[in-house]
């Protein structure tokens, strides 16, 4: 009988050591930085998908504007060091390396606006059934960055908040004590409206 005591005493104590550790947020850090990362490679893809749409556009308004050869070899030089810069999931802790990807990734706006500035002065251009398009799908990007940037962010947030509240704290300096806070975008010059593409 006191062996039949003994092992439910154990099974009870198993289950309340399980209960306490689901409760108490030892999951919550890996599902919070997973989230973050997830978030990231959202990031990454609207990037992509505005340096894929780049060779498209330059060659649209080089037909019609093919004067303006420093405005379009600016937007080539930019896209390809705005995609030489490789960010994965291992360097999100490193704010210098976020800061290079956001460097290059704000050259290359700046880039694109004066390109679409170049638009103005050539109205056969801005009537091009191609360049309209590309425009669009342009703008849609521009949005899809923004909000891909906000969901990082927020993912970054929740997951360096936990690393510092309590009860998640607890695992951060135990269990994932090699966890570091993630960095964030930071606001560029300029960044409280958002980037405008006007044809």
């Amino acid at each position: 009988m006191p062996n039949l005591i003994s092992r439910t005493c154990f099974a009870l104590t198993i289950i309340g050591l399980s209960l306490a550790l689901s409760s108490c947020g030892y999951n919550t850090i890996p599902t919070l930085q997973e989230q973050a990362k997830a978030r990231w490679s959202d990031v990454q893809n609207q990037y992509q998908r505005r340096a894929d749409l780049i060779p498209n556009l330059v060659s649209t308004v080089q037909g019609y504007a093919a004067q303006e050869k420093s405005v379009l070899t600016g937007v080539v030089e930019a896209r390809a060091k705005a995609t030489q810069i490789k960010v994965d999931a291992s360097d999100l802790t490193d704010p210098d390396k976020i800061k290079a990807f956001q460097d290059a990734q704000a050259q290359l706006t700046g880039a694109l606006g004066r390109l679409l500035a170049v638009s103005e002065n050539y109205p056969d251009l801005k009537s091009n059934a191609n360049f309209i398009a590309l425009q669009s799908q342009l703008e849609g990007t521009e949005n899809g960055i923004a909000v891909a940037r906000r969901d990082y962010i927020d993912a970054v947030r929740a997951f360096n908040t936990a690393l510092r509240t309590f009860p998640t704290v607890i695992w951060a300096k135990t269990a994932f004590s090699g966890e570091k806070p993630m960095a964030e975008f930071t606001a560029a010059t300029g960044a409280a409206t958002p980037p405008q593409v006007k044809f």
